[in-house]
């Protein structure tokens, strides 16, 4: 079977309402394989000109949510002279609510998202997280907005989403005696490096609790009070050699720790 033509998303801002649409309508589609492709931050008619070139070229089609009414008819009128079937998603409502209202929009591109910036950065900073957990990605570290280390169980990945759905890119990864860690980390600005630690029966009574809900009885690794011992030393080794902060998480809940990193590590850059 040929592929299917692609969908070109045009729009003024990021894309993201266009996007949205389109692939709510490509669901009603079970296994569509239709390429999706968004051409954002569209401001000048030349733009327009190179996105209608490009669907044309594919035998595409065009979804545009442009606020610029301008901008919207040049579209329109290439389209229709190249015969690229586009689908307008803003201008009928702009229209109409222009009619009703009495006065004309501002036909300003990314005015939602700047109105709802808190809450798409906040959906950012999870996303990140979520994809930045237990050592992943170390070469998208520079990006976070801090790095949690410590060995296992003092709670490095709850600590992480909690900051997340604060807004902070947080991510996290463990300490495992004789396991390199990423050379990525000693490339951090120590400052938004944070250890966590806890105290050794603390931290045996947490990894037995865990073996016992996961059906696992016998000693192993794991819970063996040695191999704990040389996990927290490995632990402190990184810490000391790193110049990194460390948090004692043994009389702490999330949120007080939380608090404590915000403190240390400082506000988000605007």
């Amino acid at each position: 079977m040929n592929a299917p033509p692609p969908v070109f998303i045009v729009s003024g801002g990021a894309g993201t309402s266009g996007e949205q649409i389109v692939n709510t309508v490509l669901a009603q589609f079970p296994d569509n394989a239709v390429p999706v492709v968004t051409i954002g931050n569209v401001r000048l008619a030349g733009q327009i000109e190179e996105a209608v070139a490009q669907a044309k070229s594919a035998g595409g089609i065009i979804v545009h949510t442009l606020v610029d009414a301008e901008l919207r008819r040049i579209l329109i009128r290439l389209a229709g002279e190249q015969g690229v079937f586009e689908a307008d998603l803003m201008g009928p409502l702009l229209e109409r609510l222009a009619d009703i209202l009495g006065r004309a929009p501002l036909g300003r591109p990314g005015l939602y998202r700047a109105l709802k910036r808190e809450y798409f950065d906040r959906i950012g900073a999870i996303d990140y997280t979520m994809s930045h957990d237990d050592g992943q990605k170390p070469q998208d570290w520079a990006k976070a907005d801090v790095l949690i280390i410590g060995v296992s169980r003092t709670g490095k990945t709850p600590m992480s989403v909690y900051l997340s759905v604060l807004g902070w890119k947080a991510a996290n990864c463990p300490i495992i005696p004789r396991v390199p860690l990423p050379e990525e980390l000693y490339r951090l600005d120590t400052s938004r490096v944070i250890g966590l630690t806890i105290d050794p029966d603390r931290l045996m009574m947490i990894r037995r609790q865990r073996m016992g809900r996961i059906g696992v009885s016998e000693r192993t690794d794991y819970t063996d009070p040695s191999m704990l011992d040389e996990e927290m030393l490995a632990a402190r080794k990184v810490f000391r050699s790193g110049g990194f902060s460390v948090i004692n998480m043994t009389d702490r809940t999330i949120e007080s720790g939380a608090d404590e990193i915000i403190k240390r590590v400082g506000r988000i850059s605007e």
